[in-house]
């Protein structure tokens, strides 16, 4: 057997099945590129889900955790640190908000998000005790708690995990009429993607999000973005809500806020919103630990610049012209997405999402499939345009072939 082969052995024979990985088993990696434990080099189009847009082991990102693992990692929130507030000020600046409540996974994030609507329902809005309702749509990919799942209309994420968390309501993405049909006194929050990563980069019909603004302004009820995929530049604005002229009242942030580093998470929004928490009524012992600030800071410092967001605008705007020119000849049904950020339909007959997965991963790319026949596409914003079009001509030849 090759290293690559007893590895995955080893790994299928002691740990759960929770996942199905292409069969590469990576040891280094740097920028956009990954190498395995054979030497063989890869370009990474997927960039850890958008947790690694600033590429492989950024030089400022890996300084800067090296630099507080000299100093210290951990305190828990029993004590305060001198990078926590420097963090939260300036994580509320990015975002044009007013406060920060640190945590460490996306889904906590998102549990978060959940808590504070539903307090905020009951202490400011006045909404009857256990009667807070939450609004979200269909084919969503918010997280893998008990609560997030009870939510999901994806079989897979649901199934068996039972019973469920009550309070919520399904709606139809991108469909304004029934959000406003779904609405009554005790709707406290309606939480969305603003382009939904997991069902396939689906990007909502124009005017969507800002209906959904409109509407949750008239009627008292908090708007969530969930832009943990969406957000830190990958769509080519700091946020995908900024492509809409859209604020939310919350934005819940992950992935990228980490570097790819350390697990980095938030839920940032007014002091009217998160002012309603007293001590002791939520936490997390490794919420915004000094390790996790040190490496988030540098990338709000690097965000900052603009230069992130306008790489994904002209890397994104080529990759879809790109992209775009595969429709039509009978292997590409559909592409959708924004900045470097692409979902592409696979037409039937040549291949799953999977297979083609497979196929490119054996050209030396790799990407991801979704939802049977489509793959994502969302290298490192630091990508060479001469890396992603040599990544792009391999997804030609696949689809010749």
């Amino acid at each position: 057997m090759s290293t690559t082969e007893n590895a995955i052995a080893s790994a299928e024979a002691h740990s759960a099945h929770n996942y199905h990985p292409l069969p590469v088993v990576v040891a280094t990696a740097e920028g956009a590129w990954m190498t395995d434990v054979e030497g063989r080099r890869y370009l990474d189009m997927l960039a850890g889900y958008s947790a690694l847009n600033f590429g492989h082991g950024n030089r400022r990102l890996i300084d800067a955790a090296k630099a507080q693992l000299e100093r210290v990692t951990l305190t828990s929130r029993a004590f305060h640190h001198d990078r926590f507030a420097d963090f939260c000020t300036k994580l509320a600046e990015l975002c044009g908000m007013e406060m920060v409540l640190p945590m460490n996974t996306g889904a906590e994030a998102v549990e978060t998000a959940v808590k504070t609507a539903r307090k905020w329902g009951y202490r400011v809005k006045g909404v009857p005790d256990g009667m807070a309702k939450i609004i979200v749509a269909s084919d969503n990919f918010h997280g893998r708690t008990t609560t997030i799942i009870s939510f999901s209309t994806d079989h897979e994420a649901r199934a068996d995990f039972g019973p469920y968390t009550p309070g919520f309501e399904i709606v139809p993405y991108g469909d304004l009429t029934a959000l406003r049909d779904a609405m009554t006194e005790n709707t406290v929050a309606v939480l969305l993607e603003p382009i939904q990563g997991e069902a396939g980069v689906l990007v909502p019909p124009p005017g969507y999000l800002p209906g959904v603004r409109e509407l949750t302004r008239e009627r008292n009820v908090l708007f969530i973005a969930d832009e943990i995929q969406s957000g830190l530049g990958r769509t080519g604005k700091t946020f995908a809500c900024e492509h809409e002229g859209v604020v939310p009242d919350m934005y819940v942030l992950g992935k990228a806020l980490g570097g790819g580093v350390v697990p980095v998470s938030a839920v940032v929004s007014s002091a009217a919103v998160l002012g309603v928490y007293r001590p002791g009524e939520h936490g997390s012992t490794f919420g915004g630990n000094p390790l996790a600030c040190a490496v988030a800071l540098e990338v709000i410092a690097m965000l900052r610049t603009g230069e992130f967001q306008e790489r994904a605008t002209e890397l994104g705007d080529h990759l879809h012209q790109e992209l775009g020119l595969l429709v039509g000849g009978g292997a590409v049904d559909a592409v959708r997405g924004r900045g470097l950020w692409a979902g592409v339909d696979i037409a039937p007959g040549h291949g799953t999402g999977r297979e083609i997965s497979e196929r490119l991963m054996e050209r030396r790319v790799l990407v991801k499939d979704t939802h049977g026949s489509t793959i994502r596409i969302a290298p490192p914003l630091v990508i060479s345009k001469e890396d992603l079009d040599w990544g792009l001509e391999q997804l030609r030849e696949v689809l010749r072939g």
